[in-house]
């Protein structure tokens, strides 16, 4: 029995031609001997089962409207998803049951063993479900335009208004987008009851009761930390980042010449970075999306040559999906195609720095994909997220110094620092907003009764912005607030999807300052890190990367100190 070879014959693959492999496998003898074989062949089957699932999925992110491809995705969640789970299940419990022990394969291991204890059968049509449910968001969110200057546009091409010179501009533009996402709160408001009471049935049938938390953290593999930690990590950056965010509006506000700040005044008006005075333009850094890349390889031929050599890998193989477009899924990100062990970048670019920021940020993530490829087993590629993103967090401070069109980037000198300060200042502001966005989630599987209620939804929400978010004010705009959470898109397709960006946005900074004493040596250390992929635990992750995965405010505290020095030291030139 072969195997498909290429990805067009993958995506018409049916489960009569998969299950005969999966039976083969269950059926084989599985000795000291053969395991590395047994292995081999179990990742060169689960690398197709899984290639298909992503390359069907990114198929309905590229068109929300094509139809075609939601149908052939759906047709995979219900016919083929359920089915390959159950026999991915079969192989795991096979390998643990024989008490082999292969090498390298500790952590692969343990994974299994929490997996196999959470999975139940009855589960897959509803992980199915959930699924689906994704998609209808995706569906709301991207069919959101409105009309500015006569055109329609996706409230994605709206983002480059939001750093117009003229606040008058601005503040239509944001009332105009507010207005639009508002129009959806009905929708989303039901969907969102769908997520809760279906997730509250998958926890229940996993043995976990009411506590889809508990669920959610073993499913996520977080054998490393716990919510007690993500709650400390809330009050350290409520002690460390949310001052320093209140020191950056004010000198936004004095910049500004005004008497408070509005949410028009940060370039999303939300939780980024701030925008500019009117004397200064907001930074164009390309008019194509082929500028953009060619670029951005330059940059990361800077950072390291065999870096650049990945991302041009994926330029030639045609593995980018930059430029937004009407009907295209809102967001970024970095997918894994697992059978040729490539990653696939798909984002929204509109000429914004955002957009040089959010490329640099998923290359990181394809990195990973390139570095961690030589492993032998596609269970060795299961990396916590919490690791994840310091792959892409830390590829945006390795490559910041690189920006300068003498590099080969984007920027004079002058507007390179101000990209960077641009950068600095919006990590700093995202430490904040990310504890809003994970505390929120505790609160919603610590309540579930209460959370199946959007009204208290906003109320909490709103209780959260105010203790983490100073400095902007929000009078007469408290619809908008209070409804944030609809527009977050990890709060609805990913739970509890979120603290791992604060956590890597840390380690990153560590990678970063290491940089800045030998880039040499912290970026072979990076490197050398990403390439263990997920054979080690998240704290020896860290340290090989040359970093502590911490949640303590002195860990934090020199972070932001040494962010809020180079703010200080690049704004002076």
């Amino acid at each position: 029995m072969s195997l498909p070879q290429n990805p067009e014959e993958l995506l018409h693959w049916s489960w009569p031609q998969i299950e005969p492999h999966y039976q083969a496998l269950a059926a084989r003898d599985l000795t000291a001997e053969n395991v590395a074989e047994w292995l081999t062949d179990w990742s060169r089957l689960s690398e197709r089962v899984f290639e298909m699932k992503h390359r069907l999925s990114v198929a309905t992110t590229v068109n929300t409207a094509d139809a075609d491809a939601e149908r052939r995705y759906t047709g995979y969640l219900d016919e083929l998803y359920p089915l390959a789970q159950a026999a991915e299940q079969k192989l795991k419990e096979k390998l643990l049951a024989s008490g082999l022990k292969p090498d390298s394969f500790e952590v692969p291991l343990r994974n299994m063993r929490a997996e196999v204890a959470l999975f139940r059968e009855a589960n897959l049509p509803l992980l199915a479900e959930e699924q689906k449910l994704k998609t209808e968001y995706d569906k709301i969110v991207g069919a959101q335009t409105v009309t500015w200057e006569g055109q329609e546009i996706t409230l994605t091409r709206l983002r480059p208004v939001f750093q117009h010179p003229e606040r008058a501009v601005r503040e239509r533009a944001w009332r105009l987008a507010s207005e639009r996402q508002l129009a959806d709160r009905d929708a989303i408001n039901a969907l969102w009851q769908k997520f809760l009471r279906l997730r509250r049935q998958i926890a229940a049938q996993a043995g976990f009761g009411d506590d889809y938390r508990a669920y959610r953290w073993q499913q996520q593999l977080r054998f490393d930390y716990t919510p007690a930690d993500c709650l400390s990590f809330h009050r350290a950056i409520e002690a460390v980042a949310v001052p320093a965010a209140r020191r950056i509006c004010e000198r936004l506000r004095q910049r500004l010449g005004v008497e408070t700040l509005r949410p028009w005044d940060l370039v999303d008006g939300w939780y980024s970075r701030p925008t500019d005075p009117p004397a200064r333009p907001p930074l164009l850094p390309f008019h194509r999306v082929a500028e953009l890349e060619t670029k951005t390889s330059a940059v990361f031929q800077r950072v390291d040559p065999q870096l650049g050599a990945h991302f041009d890998t994926m330029r030639r193989e045609g593995l980018l999906d930059l430029e937004n477009r009407k009907h295209k899924a809102p967001g970024a990100y970095c997918e894994m195609f697992e059978s040729i062990r490539r990653p696939f970048i798909f984002m929204n670019a509109v000429g914004l720095h955002d957009d040089v920021q959010t490329l640099l940020h998923e290359s990181g993530h394809a990195f990973h994909v390139f570095e961690s490829s030589p492993l032998p087993y596609l269970q060795q590629f299961q990396v916590g997220l919490e690791f994840a993103e310091v792959a892409s967090m830390g590829m945006e401070l390795l490559a910041s110094p690189y920006l300068a069109e003498a590099h080969g980037g984007f920027y004079t000198e002058a507007d390179a620092a101000r990209a960077r300060i641009e950068h600095l200042e919006g990590s700093i502001l995202f430490w904040p907003f990310m504890a809003v966005v994970d505390a929120f989630q505790h609160w919603v599987y610590a309540h579930p009764d209460a959370a199946l209620d959007p009204a208290n939804c906003d109320a909490q929400w709103s209780q959260l912005w105010d203790r983490f978010m100073a400095g902007v004010d929000w009078g007469g705009l408290e619809q908008a607030k209070i409804t944030g959470w609809r527009r977050k898109l990890h709060i609805h397709e990913e739970p509890f999807y979120y603290v791992e960006y604060g956590l890597a946005q840390l380690g990153a900074v560590q990678v970063w300052n290491n940089a800045l004493h030998d880039q040499a040596a912290a970026v072979a250390a990076y490197r050398g890190a990403l390439a263990l992929g997920g054979t080690a635990p998240l704290p020896q992750l860290y340290a090989a990367a040359g970093a502590k995965f911490a949640f303590d405010a002195d860990t934090l505290r020199a972070a932001v100190n040494l962010m809020e020095e180079t703010i200080a030291a690049l704004d002076s030139r």
